[in-house]
């Protein structure tokens, strides 16, 4: 099921104009937040407000700081568009989001909600979208959120940094800040449940029933938020789909590593910075952002990627997990089959000889283990374990990491899903891609086969909707009706098969699992003697 994240924002950019129409409006709603009053439309019970600033406008010398308190504005907001898409690369921005207006000012949140009054106290549903910490957007279509307010959900979504003007690491930013630098993305999420906690009330959310959830970077937002102390109490439950932060810091290019260290960070961000012959903040921040842009590598270099940098994220997010330094709270986490094909471009098919060779150099002490659990006797299943490799290294094995300390050390419920259900092989060969499940949870049919629904496919829709709604209003996936989701624990390790007929099964590709934790078991010991 080639559901890349990429395909599906194609997809609800060929909607967003007919989507975009509002002939049902009706009403209008106003709600006194921080800053000010805005004012909303109401279409079918259901009242959206966009584009709401949540911090000041991060420019000038706003530029890779925390994000700033909101600038108040006097006259009431209509808020009835999206603010702009954070700066990103051009061509996957007009592509993909409808060549919205991209900007530095970009801290704006949205709010669809289905209460008839304030006091309702509605459970609510962050969405924080993906995009490889370089793109992305809330104005696509696939992420709006009428379908859960229609469910009794408040649902918010909200823009943040990316790219270098979210995550650039520069030795100066980390002096003016005196606690590193390189988060800046991360710290806007913040600043926009701190946003929820104080505003939710008015829109008849409950401040004190947030569930944060995500995919991909989205995702891994939510695992990084559970580890960072300034977001505790922020959410009450938390969703990682495809994303969990758990590998080991990365200090140079070491194989599966997805955790960047200050010191790698702050280099690239030195070497970024001398193409334009900048090494003084006022020189820094005077060059265009899209200069910044221009200049960046492409979206699979992860150049610009959330940064341990020691005031924001503290760390190893896995060893702070170990020792019970995370905010605890009911966790809901699971990848896809197929993840690993939209990491793998067609040109990078190898022979066996070579990926055994690749196995061989980055994997060192753990490459007896890994070629025994990735077979590569021919072509076709040396191309299968190429992807299954990236696979698990950026999903399986963080979710399988998450999952085993989550429920040794929380006093709350695991869940653990495994995304397996491909409603069209002969369309779809390469099966559950990246981002294959964001339809059925969103609840966005035209992400689902270009609309072409089966009855299996509205009934896996409703149902995978139902598991996570269910999730947020009580901190359990289960309901009447529902294949039973078990809890997970470390032992019995029993997660949700997602599939035309969901079951119970133990955590797949254990062995794979086990080859991985060996290296990134070793990856920590050999960080251990950097220090």
């Amino acid at each position: 099921m080639k559901y890349t994240v990429l395909a599906l924002l194609l997809i609800a950019s060929l909607v967003s104009c007919k989507q975009e129409e509002d002939p049902f409006a009706h009403d209008i709603q106003t709600a006194k937040v921080t800053g000010g009053i805005v004012k909303g439309k109401t279409r079918r019970g259901v009242t959206v407000f966009k584009g709401i600033p949540y911090a000041a406008p991060p420019v000038g010398d706003l530029r890779w700081k925390a994000p700033q308190p909101v600038i108040p504005w006097q006259d009431t907001l209509v808020a009835e568009k999206f603010g702009p898409a954070p700066v990103q690369e051009k061509t996957i921005a007009t592509k993909y989001f409808q060549n919205a207006t991209m900007s530095e000012d970009c801290l704006y949140l949205n709010v669809w909600s289905g209460a008839k009054e304030p006091q309702e106290k509605l459970p609510v549903m962050v969405w924080i979208h993906g995009g490889g910490f370089v793109g992305g957007a809330t104005s696509i279509p696939a992420y709006f959120g009428t379908p859960f307010a229609k469910r009794g959900i408040v649902y918010v979504s909200f823009g943040y940094r990316v790219g270098a003007m979210g995550f650039l690491a520069h030795p100066e930013l980390s002096k003016e800040s005196g606690k590193g630098s390189g988060c800046y993305g991360i710290q806007d999420q913040i600043a926009g449940l701190e946003w929820v906690k104080e505003n939710i009330s008015k829109f008849g959310g409950d401040p004190n029933n947030v569930t944060i959830f995500g995919e991909s970077a989205g995702g891994f937002s939510v695992s990084m938020l559970s580890a960072i102390p300034e977001a505790k109490g922020l959410f009450h439950r938390m969703i990682c789909q495809s994303g969990a932060y758990m590998s080991p810091l990365m200090y140079d290019n070491e194989a599966g590593l997805l955790n960047i260290s200050l010191e790698k960070a702050e280099k690239f961000g030195e070497e970024l910075m001398a193409k334009f012959d900048a090494y003084k903040l006022d020189d820094i921040r005077s060059i265009s952002a899209e200069s910044i842009q221009d200049s960046m590598p492409d979206f699979y270099s992860f150049s610009t990627w959330p940064t341990a940098d020691g005031g924001t994220i503290r760390g190893d997010s896995y060893e702070l997990y170990k020792q019970g330094k995370f905010n605890d709270v009911p966790m809901m986490i699971g990848f896809n089959s197929d993840e690993g094909n939209f990491f793998l471009r067609p040109h990078e098919r190898v022979s066996a000889e070579d990926f055994n060779d690749f196995v061989n150099n980055r994997y060192e002490i753990a490459s007896e283990k890994i070629l025994e659990a990735y077979p590569h006797s021919t072509e076709d299943e040396t191309f299968k374990s190429q992807k299954d490799l990236l696979r698990d290294a950026y999903f399986g094995w963080p979710t399988w990491a998450s999952a085993n300390l989550h429920s040794q050390k929380s006093k709350y419920g695991t869940y653990v899903y495994y995304f397996d259900y491909n409603n069209n092989p002969e369309l779809y060969p390469d099966g559950c891609d990246h981002g294959a499940e964001v339809p059925f949870v969103l609840q966005f049919p035209m992400g689902i086969n270009m609309g072409k629904l089966t009855d299996t496919d509205k009934l896996m829709m409703d149902q995978i909707s139902t598991y996570w709604i269910n999730f947020a209003k009580n901190g359990n996936p289960n309901g009447e009706g529902l294949q039973n989701w078990p809890t997970y624990d470390s032992d019995n390790q029993k997660v949700l098969l997602i599939h035309e007929n969901s079951k119970e099964i133990t955590f797949p590709h254990i062995e794979k699992m086990k080859a991985y934790d060996e290296y990134f078991s070793w990856r920590r010991e050999q960080n251990k003697s950097r220090k």
